[in-house]
């Protein structure tokens, strides 16, 4: 956990996600939406019994997110097949997977199209020779990114009991 000095309790969700180069330090920035995304699939990693589904007003209220956009967010992971949702009295949400089976990047691309998908360098305009070298880079950017975001597991953003 070392690698993520932003991560913070209790929540244990990134809103930014620290890149270092040399001499410098770039931030990712996650959408709203991603975020709470997160926060959620973080919430029902923590859960005691993982088999036992959380109402989606539980979820919005401990984590304070909209419940009418938390429900939003909710559809696409299990549309992915990352959640289960469970209708009917006792009903709510369960991960449909064990949480070390789920990394960021699967939620980032559930939610967000274009999430991991690159950076747009601008064919239209200026030098073609500088526009294909400029997706080179940007293609080869979001590569890293999301191998990091890929080896990045929900249970490695659960908060760790601190030592007394």
């Amino acid at each position: 956990m070392d690698s993520f000095p932003n991560l913070t309790p209790p929540y244990g969700v990134l809103p930014m996600i620290p890149v270092r180069q040399e001499g410098c330090e770039v931030n990712m920035k996650l959408t709203k939406a991603s975020s709470y995304a997160l926060q959620a699939v973080t919430y029902l990693t923590q859960q005691k019994n993982p088999s036992d589904p959380v109402a989606s007003r539980k979820i919005a209220e401990v984590r304070q997110i909209p419940e009418r956009f938390l429900l939003k967010v909710l559809k696409p992971l299990v549309e992915k097949g990352l959640l289960t949702s469970v209708k009917g009295p006792g009903g709510g949400y369960k991960l449909a997977k064990p949480a070390e089976h789920i990394s960021m990047a699967d939620i980032i691309e559930a939610i967000d199209d274009d999430g991991l998908q690159g950076f747009n360098a601008g064919k239209e305009t200026g030098s073609a020779a500088v526009n294909h070298r400029l997706e080179a880079i940007c293609r080869a950017s979001a590569e890293a990114v999301r191998a990091h975001l890929e080896s990045i597991r929900m249970t490695d953003l659960v908060p760790k009991p601190r030592k007394k």
